[in-house]
């Protein structure tokens, strides 16, 4: 599906981060703490191996992307992770996260990526078959522990 007229994507600003943390919130199913969780997005929005994406309808933010760019030892060139990328309830099936993920795609490839990859819950089928129309593809299992 085509994405509406009045949206837009952009780099994220500090005056994003309460939708951001809305929606990052909506992503893990919790509420993570408002002034650490915006210290730590304006550290990455610092920190030049990340990317964080917005996607605006009509003025408001609507979605997030956020990578991670980094040289891996068991690459040639860096890899883009995508490390969150989610939207707003509303705004799902309008073509949005494809434009979110088109537009850190593009990123990466600027950045001289040799790959862009995301690692996804378990659970969230509907976002596995999102990447697969996208062109991704599974090739790894992730593992994680607690500490």
């Amino acid at each position: 599906m085509r994405a509406e007229a009045g949206w837009a994507v952009r780099d994220a600003v500090p005056a994003d981060e309460r939708a951001i943390h809305g929606l990052i919130c909506e992503l893990e199913g919790g509420t993570f703490a408002y002034a650490p969780f915006c210290e730590r997005l304006r550290a990455q929005m610092a920190d030049g191996r990340h990317v964080c994406l917005v996607a605006e309808v009509g003025g408001a933010v609507a979605g997030v992307i956020n990578l991670r760019i980094e040289p891996q030892l068991h690459h040639e060139r860096p890899t883009a992770e995508i490390l969150e990328l989610v939207l707003d309830p509303g705004a799902r099936c309008r073509g949005l996260g494809a434009r979110l993920l088109a537009a850190a795609r593009a990123r990466a490839v600027a950045a001289g990526c040799e790959e862009l990859e995301v690692h996804s819950n378990v659970v969230r089928t509907r976002a596995h078959r999102f990447y697969e129309r996208e062109g991704m593809v599974k090739t790894h299992e992730h593992f994680t522990c607690a500490l």
